[in-house]
């Protein structure tokens, strides 16, 4: 069984500090609306709760790539 570490701390209002075992990030938004994530591997991902069963969006961009993920409650 793997070990893993996840720690959060709100430094703001608005904004968290992320860090795991191998990486951090930080954090800015809230929660019912979109929210920025940048990371210290480069990583820059955009995501936003949708109303109702709808699920959530999220957009990861790192460099010239830019990838779409949509998550839905339903199939």
């Amino acid at each position: 069984m793997p070990l893993t570490f996840r720690k959060s701390f709100r430094i703001l209002p608005g904004v968290t500090l992320n860090i795991n075992r191998r990486s951090w990030s930080i954090t800015t938004g809230g929660r019912h609306g979109p929210r920025r994530t940048h990371s210290s591997t480069g990583r820059r991902t955009t995501s936003m709760d949708l109303p109702g069963p709808f699920g959530w969006r999220r957009t990861e961009h790192s460099g010239r790539t830019r990838r779409n993920r949509r998550h839905w409650m339903g199939r």
